[in-house]
């Protein structure tokens, strides 16, 4: 994340321009059967002037309002309106699948407090960074369990620490009977699957296996499987026939393209050539924010790429993260309150302005960490019909 100023600017008047003309532009007709690509998964419900309202998707649980990736933040997001709910996942010892934000968990749990476990502590490299601190790997899930989950941004969401040491770490299972028991989809990420692949603690595998044998099959499962590499996702598509998207981020590239030698960035996965590769074993793309609406220098909006556009032309549904209400998180533009305030990070911005902003310029869904704020701005700009099907 850019580091954020200390004072709000409009959008600009060109940039203004540009977005209305893009927005008054309807997004390209999807079609299911177009050759070389996946069928598209999850019908969308159309909205009374025939577009689709985009899903929203419990972004680690409802993580603005619980310590995330616990199964109170996940029943808290569905409480909240979210379609789907999305737990990231890593390998334990006994090669278990469980959902942390990273496999190294001295930020989201008190281990460290854990003198029986002070000698697991150490350091690793991974992808291509060195880290130290505590890694699931490490521990049986077993020995997870009698650790307790606390939350990751103390400093943004002190609210949230209220929470500390209340839930344990949830296994991908225990994910999956509170999406089915409340009726809601799954949208899993496989975190560092290189990594997990070279230390024997592959990924895919137990994914699919506990998704089949949970009933979940088809293209119209409501399902999505993701990752920031391309050769699992591309693995997972001769695996499974569950809707699968590829994650693109602002910068950088896919570690897999990192260890194999490939050249090519993220910014090459978002070309029409690259897009259109996509469509090949993916149903969807799931891009930062700012590769739709970039930021300048100061934070401020810019003019919107035609990513989005281009995107349907191959295709592929677009799901947009992360979505805040947090001044931290927004553009400058949307932040509010007195930027010499202490809490100003801390406080809400016009977080519905962004959402409205990206509603407009077509997206088929955002990762959020405020559900309800979503789900309310969806509901005042797509109308009474606005929650799609899963």
């Amino acid at each position: 994340m850019k580091a954020i100023r200390s004072y709000r600017i409009p959008l600009s008047a060109a940039a203004l321009s540009l977005l209305l003309a893009i927005v008054a532009t309807p997004s390209s007709a999807r079609s299911s059967n177009a050759p070389g690509t996946r069928r598209a998964a999850h019908s969308q419900r159309p909205s009374a002037d025939g577009r689709q309202a985009p899903i929203v998707i419990g972004h680690r649980g409802a993580s603005g309002y619980r310590p995330e990736h616990t199964l109170a933040s996940y029943k808290l997001a569905i409480e909240l309106g979210a379609d789907f709910i999305e737990p990231d996942l890593v390998s334990t010892k006994d090669h278990v699948l469980v959902a942390r934000h990273e496999n190294e968990i001295s930020t989201t749990t008190d281990v460290a407090d854990h003198p029986e476990f002070a000698d697991r502590m150490t350091t690793k490299v991974i992808d291509g960074i060195e880290v130290t601190g505590w890694f699931t790997e490490d521990f049986t899930l077993a020995e997870l369990r009698t650790l307790r989950a606390t939350e990751r941004l103390p400093e943004t969401r002190p609210a949230n620490t209220a929470f500390d040491g209340l839930y344990q770490i949830p296994t991908l299972q225990q994910v999956i009977d509170l999406a089915k028991r409340e009726h809601v989809g799954i949208y899993p990420e496989t975190k560092h699957p290189t990594y997990f692949d070279d230390i024997g603690l592959s990924l895919e595998e137990p994914l699919v296996r506990t998704l089949r044998a949970n009933g979940y099959r088809g293209g119209r499962a409501p399902v999505y499987i993701q990752s920031f590499e391309v050769a699992n996702l591309k693995d997972l598509n001769t695996m499974t026939g569950l809707p699968l998207v590829q994650l693109v981020d602002e910068t950088g590239q896919p570690y897999d393209f990192v260890v194999s030698g490939d050249p090519r960035t993220y910014a090459d996965l978002i070309t029409r050539k690259g897009l259109m590769d996509i469509a090949n074993y993916a149903e969807g793309v799931g891009v930062n924010k700012t590769l739709i609406v970039p930021w300048d220098e100061q934070n401020r909006l810019e003019a919107p790429t035609r990513l989005v556009q281009r995107a349907h032309r191959a295709h592929l549904v677009v799901h947009a993260f992360t979505f805040r209400n947090e001044n931290e998180f927004l553009p400058v533009d949307f932040q509010l309150g007195d930027p010499s305030s202490p809490v100003f990070l801390q406080a809400y911005g016009d977080a519905p302005a962004e959402y409205r902003l990206f509603f407009r310029l077509g997206v088929d869904g955002v990762f959020s960490d405020n559900p309800d704020t979503a789900v309310a701005v969806r509901t005042a700009f797509f109308g009474a019909r606005a929650r799609p099907a899963a």
